[in-house]
C-alpha cells in the first residue's frame, strides 16, 4: 500500500514493479514470436525508468530531434526515426547513431536520399494501409485525407532503389484482431513489395499488456505472417503498452464548489495541462475509491486548476462513499503513458512532480518543477 502522505502533490507516481511485469510480458511475446519490440518515446519517455526498460527492449523510436537525442543519450541500442517531415538544418544531427529511418513521402525520400545513403542507417517508407479500427478521428492515421504514410497507388509497382523497409502505423490501443486485419491489408496492397525489403515496422497501438488482450492470438498472427516472409525482421513499437497501468497521478482537493446538481472538486492538477488525453480522446479516467453515481446519490465533478472554462472532467461524474473534504487525496489511475509526454505549463500552473515507487515500497522523488521551468519556456 502506497503512503500518499509521503508523496508531494501533485505528482506522477510510477510503480516499478508493475512496469517490470509489463516488460516481462512484452519480452515473452518478442521471444515467442521471433520479433523485436522497441519503445516509442512519444508515449513514454520517463528516462529515469530507462535502466529498467532497456533490460528488456533493444531500442527506441523517435519522432523528433529531441526524442532522438534522448534515445541516444539515455537508452542506446537501436534508434528508429520517423518524422513527418525532415529539416535540412536538423538532419545531420538527427541521423547520428540511428539504425533505421522511415520517410513519410516519396518527395522526402528523394530530398534526403543522398545524405541517408552516406550513413549506416537502413531507410524505409511509411505506408498507409487504408484501414484503421480507431474511432476518434484525431487518432485515426488512415483516414482518406490522412497526411500519414504513402497510399498504394502513389507507391506504384516497384520500391525506389535503396529502400530496405516499410513502416505502418494505424492502430491506437488496439487488439490482435486489428493487427491481423492490418497485415491482411498490407499483403493485399503492398504484398508485391514485401520480397524486396529487409524489415517491416508495424508501429505502435498494440495494447499487449491490457488484461483483455489475446496474447496467444498475437503470437499466432505474427508467427503465421513470418512463415510467409521469413526474411523479414518484424518490429513493433508500442508506447502505451509499456507503461499501461503502471502508475498514477496523485492530486489534492483544494476547494469544493456546490452547484444545483453536483459538487465540483477543485484540484491542484489540470486536465488540459496534465491529462490532455482525457479531453482529446475524450475519456473518463478512473479514480481510486470512486465509482459512477447512481440516481439521487451525491455527484462530484473533477475541476482542473486553470482558468480555461473547459478544464474539467466532462465525460462523467463520480461518487465517493465518504464525502470529499478539502485536503483529501485524489488518485487518478493509469496516468503514466501519454501524460508526461504531453503536459504543458499553461496558465503558469505548476507541473506535477515525478517519482518512482520501487519494488521494496520506498518512494524515490525523481524531479520537482518550479518557476524557472515555467520561465525558461518563454522569453
Amino acid at each position: 500500500m502506497i503512503d500518499y502522505s509521503q508523496i508531494p502533490s501533485p505528482c506522477y507516481v510510477l510503480e516499478s514493479e508493475k512496469l517490470i511485469e509489463n516488460l516481462e510480458l512484452i519480452d515473452s511475446v518478442q521471444k515467442k514470436a521471433g520479433i523485436t519490440i522497441i519503445l516509442a518515446l512519444k508515449g513514454f519517455a520517463m528516462f529515469s525508468a530507462f535502466p529498467i526498460v532497456k533490460q528488456y527492449l533493444q531500442g527506441t523510436t523517435a519522432s523528433s530531434l529531441f526524442e532522438a537525442r534522448l534515445g541516444r543519450e539515455e537508452f542506446g541500442g537501436e534508434l528508429h526515426l520517423y518524422l513527418l517531415a525532415y529539416q535540412e538544418k536538423e538532419f545531420p544531427e538527427l541521423i547520428q547513431g540511428a539504425t533505421h529511418i522511415s520517410f513519410n513521402s516519396l518527395s522526402q525520400w528523394e530530398r534526403f536520399k543522398e545524405k541517408t545513403l552516406l550513413t549506416q542507417v537502413s531507410p524505409g517508407l511509411r505506408i498507409n494501409p487504408e484501414y484503421s479500427p480507431v474511432e476518434p478521428e484525431i487518432y485515426n492515421p488512415s483516414s482518406p485525407l490522412s497526411r500519414l504514410g504513402i497510399r498504394a497507388e502513389k507507391l506504384g509497382d516497384k520500391l525506389p532503389e535503396g529502400i530496405e523497409g516499410l513502416h505502418c502505423h494505424n492502430l491506437c490501443e488496439s487488439d490482435s484482431q486489428a493487427l491481423a486485419r492490418t497485415l491482411e491489408q498490407i499483403e493485399t496492397l503492398f504484398g508485391h513489395h514485401l520480397p524486396q525489403i529487409k524489415w517491416l515496422n508495424l508501429g505502435g497501438g498494440h495494447l499487449i499488456t491490457s488484461k483483455s488482450y489475446d496474447i496467444e492470438h498475437l503470437i499466432e498472427v505474427l508467427t503465421r505472417f513470418k512463415s510467409r516472409y521469413p526474411h523479414l525482421h518484424i518490429y513493433l513499437e508500442p508506447g502505451s503498452a509499456v507503461a499501461w497501468e503502471t502508475g498514477v497521478l496523485r492530486a489534492t482537493v483544494l476547494d469544493l464548489i456546490e452547484t444545483s446538481n453536483l459538487i465540483i472538486a477543485m484540484l491542484d492538477v489540470s486536465f488540459t495541462a496534465h491529462m490532455p488525453d482525457c479531453l482529446e480522446m475524450p475519456y473518463k479516467p478512473r479514480i481510486r475509491g470512486a465509482r459512477d453515481p447512481q440516481q439521487k446519490e451525491p455527484r462530484y465533478r473533477m475541476g482542473g486548476l486553470t482558468c480555461l472554462a473547459g478544464d474539467f472532467m466532462g465525460m462523467g461524474d463520480y461518487y465517493f462513499e465518504t464525502p470529499l473534504q478539502v485536503g483529501d487525496t485524489i488518485v487518478f489511475e493509469d496516468m503514466i503513458h501519454y501524460t508526461m509526454v504531453k503536459t504543458s505549463m499553461f496558465n503558469g500552473i505548476k507541473h506535477p512532480a515525478i517519482g518512482i515507487v520501487r519494488s521494496d515500497g520506498t518512494f524515490n522523488l525523481v524531479r520537482e518543477f518550479g518557476y524557472e521551468d515555467y520561465k525558461s519556456r518563454l522569453s
